[in-house]
């Protein structure tokens, strides 16, 4: 009992711990983003990636629905198989992103200052 009481209290360490400025990965399924919520620092890049050819699913994009003041809109290219969309975010607030082609496909990005 008393390992299972330290390693929880370990995991909300890191779950609390601040984002770092750098690099973030967010893999897109059919029909969603993973993870999603994200947390990340003020500066870090968030990488979009579609699967490969062998995964490949419905199309797909990546479109700031809506962001902190400040910040400046964007939208991917449409895409199924191998390709990568990157935005740096620079602005400290909750982005919401959505795929234009699939109402129920979105996620929020929370950026906090470092």
């Amino acid at each position: 009992m008393r390992k299972v009481l330290v390693l929880a209290a370990g995991v909300a360490l890191l779950c609390a711990a601040p984002a770092q400025a750098g690099k973030k990965t967010v893999t897109i399924g059919d029909n969603y983003y993973a993870p999603a919520p994200l947390r990340v620092a003020k500066g870090t890049t968030v990488v979009w990636k579609w699967p490969g050819f062998d995964e490949a699913g419905d199309v797909h994009d990546v479109k700031l629905k809506s962001g902190p003041k400040g910040a400046k809109k964007f939208h991917s290219e449409a895409a199924s198989t191998d390709f990568t969309y990157k935005r740096k975010l620079t602005v400290p607030g909750l982005y919401k992103i959505v795929c234009t082609l699939h109402d129920d496909m979105k996620m929020s990005i929370r950026v906090k200052h470092p």
